[in-house]
């Protein structure tokens, strides 16, 4: 039996991450120019993976409120 490898699904563009996150498109080119959230650029476009982008915005460890 063959084991199969997750593909992971990518999305191409500022736009489309804006989008995703529910951001408008300058906060997103800011947050992507500062590095503040996963993703890459390749070429002229940026791309990140969904998962990866929905757990660092979903995961505890990436919450920016000071402890109590």
């Amino acid at each position: 039996m063959e084991a199969r490898t997750a593909v992971p699904e990518l999305i191409w563009g500022a736009s489309a991450i804006a989008r995703t996150i529910g951001r408008t498109d300058r906060q997103v080119f800011h947050l992507l120019e500062k590095g503040a959230i996963p993703a890459k650029r390749i070429g002229n476009r940026w791309v990140a993976e969904r998962n990866q982008l929905m757990k660092f915005f979903t995961d505890p460890a990436t919450d920016t409120k000071p402890a109590a």
